[in-house]
């Protein structure tokens, strides 16, 4: 399968962001990656409910909606019905992210499961055969423009082995510190995300050099 190749917004102008979503889209784009921050779950504060339905309005590309805020379960209804078509959560975030997932997809969107670099791929097995989608991040979540870390890279073959060895069918998506120089260590993932790397360059090439 062919990478799918999700800019994150939170590089984006964020006065011009209609603008710079049909640009991505454009430019090769297959979804647009959207980062939800609480200021409590991690230090940042980005946007919310508001903007996602704003983007829905503008965007022929699905949304990719990661929640990075405390108890998300207060907000899965909402985001989804603000046009939000994969919903993903931390399983450091819910007392019962089980229930999360199962909320997503009653509301009818893609769930999606992720987790810190220092939390162990264990915390989420039991989760697997739930989800649509599994975010590795290879930085630590808050902010756009770190260094990617390597050895988060292990994470993504053992869900490739746990896949096939349960028949599972998500997706294995990438987000943090992902460009030319690190996308040679993914190729095991299904879905890159990347921000800095697509939005301060040519968009199209930068979108072609990841999917190569």
């Amino acid at each position: 399968m062919a990478k799918l190749i999700a800019p994150s917004i939170l590089s984006a102008d964020f006065a011009n962001l209609e603008n710079e979503v049909k640009a991505i889209a454009a430019a090769g784009a297959d979804w647009v990656h959207v980062d939800v921050m609480d200021g409590h779950f991690v230090p940042n504060l980005t946007i919310g409910i508001p903007v996602v339905a704003a983007l829905k309005k503008v965007s022929t590309l699905p949304l990719d909606v990661h929640l990075m805020i405390e108890k998300p379960e207060r907000y899965i209804e909402q985001f989804i019905k603000a046009g939000s078509d994969y919903l993903t959560i931390h399983v450091e975030s819910s007392n019962d992210p089980a229930a999360c997932l199962y909320e997503i997809k009653k509301w009818g969107a893609k769930a999606g499961i992720t987790l810190r670099p220092k939390t162990p791929l264990s915390e989420i097995e039991s989760l697997l055969k739930i989800c649509d989608l599994v975010l590795v991040m290879t930085v630590e979540p808050g902010f756009g423009g770190q260094a990617f870390m390597k050895d988060q890279v292990d994470k993504i073959d053992k869900l490739v082995e746990l896949r096939k060895l349960q028949s599972h069918k998500f997706l294995i998506e990438v987000d943090g510190g992902v460009s030319d120089q690190t996308v040679s260590f993914l190729g095991n993932a299904d879905v890159l995300v990347a921000g800095n790397y697509i939005f301060r360059n040519n968009y199209k090439t930068a979108i072609q050099n990841l999917k190569k």
